[in-house]
């Protein structure tokens, strides 16, 4: 079996969400599925593909170690962040592959399952504080074992409203602080809270707000810091006492060198979108096991990213939770009429279901073009001064 083609769909589905597809095709008809994690960056990465098209096509599907070493070092200088999407996205759609060619599903090719489903949090932040208390209530009611939001703004209402806004860091604090203490009343002490800062707070304000919150016992505090300097985490662990969750930001194994040897994190938050696909982020995960740190793996996107980090969470003992905004099967249903199965809080792979366990209309990713690429909302604090999204 050889490769033949690589296809890239940047699609919009009937839910109003953007995906980019990587379509890797073979000379028996097998193909398989692999997504980009930084879609914003699509025509940047569009290109990475065509590049590395250069290597993979006429190759075997199987060596998909060589080929990613091939890909990541080829060029001499180490694959950057646009790179690794696409050495991402590709290295995915080859185990895909690779599942379907022995028709299994490709956790066990992985080594096989270690549990039977993995348990899930859904994302239930809200425009206000009430909102995002009824979010919550109602994920509960549903059958989700956690809830999950992230550091709220100050212009109003609150985060992912799709606009510019404002987020002064202390008073940021405040608001977040009232809000897991009325999300704990709410859901009650067994349901598990994870609060993502999302890189919004410098080093002192993200000691100031773990300390606040300890007493909700929140399952973990998320990207606490910037991301560029893994480095600060060994400041941040000698002052906080929270599950500390970091990495969704990291392409490969090497970013997660420090905070995984020196124990600077209780779990890492691989993107398999970003880091490198299954192959680098299988090396993680192991490596995480060595030190007693879970995997939590950052899962933002679309159908095809839910199933590749699914399969991964199937295979390895060290994980904690896995990422789900939304419930599998409840959306862009037009687009991917296959994918993962959820019950309960928890999702899996069905055995008698080979590859990633998911697939798409590639009739309706034709039909509905999007922009390849885009911009996040920009956050500023009262002073004007740029703050991360």
């Amino acid at each position: 079996m050889k490769i033949t083609e690589i296809k890239s769909y940047s699609v919009s589905s009937s839910d109003g969400r953007p995906y980019f597809i990587v379509k890797v095709e073979t000379d028996e008809g097998i193909y398989g599925l692999g997504e980009i994690g930084i879609r914003n960056w699509g025509g940047a990465i569009t290109e990475a593909i065509k590049h590395l098209s250069e290597v993979v096509i006429g190759q075997d599907p199987w060596s998909t170690e060589r080929l990613w070493q091939h890909m990541f070092r080829g060029g001499f200088f180490p694959a950057d962040k646009v790179y690794c999407c696409a050495i991402s996205a590709i290295d995915i759609a080859l185990w895909d592959i690779k599942g379907k060619a022995v028709n299994m599903p490709v956790y066990k090719l992985l080594g096989g399952p270690v549990r039977d489903k993995v348990v899930c949090y859904p994302h239930t932040q809200g425009r206000t504080n009430e909102e995002l208390v009824e979010n919550s209530v109602k994920a509960v009611e549903e059958g989700w074992k956690f809830v999950r939001w992230g550091q709220p703004e100050t212009s109003g209402e609150f985060e992912y409203r799709g606009t510019d806004g404002l987020l002064e860091p202390v008073e940021s604090m405040r608001i977040a602080e009232k809000q897991m203490g009325m999300v704990r009343d709410a859901v009650g002490p067994d349901i598990q809270i994870c609060f993502d800062i999302h890189t919004r707070l410098d080093t002192a304000h993200a000691v100031q707000m773990c300390k606040a919150l300890e007493q909700f016992k929140p399952y973990f505090i998320e990207d606490p810091l910037r991301s560029e300097n893994p480095a600060s985490y060994r400041t941040l662990a000698r002052h906080v006492s929270l599950p500390i969750a970091a990495g969704e930001q990291w392409a490969t194994k090497w970013p997660f060198r420090e905070v995984i040897e020196e124990e600077l994190i209780n779990y890492a938050r691989i993107d398999l979108c970003i880091v490198g696909g299954l192959t680098e982020a299988l090396k993680i995960t192991h490596w995480a096991e060595t030190h007693y740190i879970d995997i939590v793996p950052h899962n933002p996107l679309g159908p095809i990213s839910a199933a590749a980090c699914v399969n991964l969470c199937m295979a390895s003992t060290n994980v904690g939770v896995q990422e789900m905004p939304l419930q599998p099967g409840t959306f862009a249903t037009d687009l991917f009429p296959v994918q993962i199965e959820w019950e309960d809080g928890y999702a899996w792979t069905p055995s008698d279901r080979p590859g990633l366990g998911v697939d798409f209309d590639e009739a309706v990713a034709q039909a509905n073009p999007a922009p390849l690429n885009g911009w996040t909302p920009l956050l500023r604090r009262n002073d004007g001064a740029l703050t991360n999204w």
